[in-house]
């Protein structure tokens, strides 16, 4: 017999989770002015750790580590690279953190990139919105750093700290990441093994 109470309950529990999910994705508003004034930290390995996850081979070739303002969040499930990364952050610093800037572009992700554009005139020069920003594709060093990579919220501070990777497989796949903060495009995106985050 049908029972309304379950349909009831049901409603009420879809409810809650619609409006918790609308929550967690609601920007933080920010104040102007600079957010984070340092730049990332790189340094290079000559000799790196390695991890292997299934058939993947992940091998160290930077420590890197980075204080940035998340400008939009991307989740990834299906493909080899959601094997390793189930999310991307796109983050800024130095004058890619400042809302005034940021409020004169219109910032989104697709396919593993990360896009900006503006109307009429850009905030900044476009050689600094590039080398101020990266999309970053980020491989959780455990579950615990997965969860909060996927909880954190656009406009959030976060500090990250890990390795800059290369990823092989048997059959001759690979992914690797950018090495310098100032290319654009395809290759230009950082593959971030995350060993720690601190949001704030």
């Amino acid at each position: 017999m049908f029972s309304w109470r379950w349909l009831i309950a049901a409603v009420i529990v879809f409810g809650a989770w619609h409006q918790y999910q609308q929550r967690a994705q609601k920007p933080i508003p920010r104040s102007n002015g600079v957010l984070v004034q340092s730049e990332p930290v790189q340094t290079m390995l000559d000799r790196g750790d390695s991890w292997q996850k299934g058939d993947y081979t992940i091998k160290a070739l930077a420590d890197f580590e980075i204080e940035a303002r998340i400008l939009a969040k991307e989740l990834y499930s299906i493909g080899r690279e959601a094997d390793l990364s189930p999310v991307d952050l796109a983050l800024g610093w130095g004058s890619m953190s400042d809302s005034e800037v940021l409020s004169s572009l219109t910032i989104s992700q697709s396919n593993r990139f990360y896009y900006y554009r503006w109307e009429d005139q850009p905030p900044r020069p476009p050689a600094e919105i590039a080398s101020h920003s990266a999309n970053m594709h980020m491989i959780p060093a455990n579950a615990q750093i997965e969860k909060i990579l996927k909880e954190v919220r656009q406009g959030q501070v976060v500090r990250l700290r890990g390795k800059l990777v290369a990823v092989s497989t048997p059959d001759g796949w690979r992914w690797q990441s950018s090495l310098t903060r100032d290319d654009t495009g395809a290759g230009a995106c950082e593959l971030f093994r995350v060993e720690s985050v601190d949001v704030r």
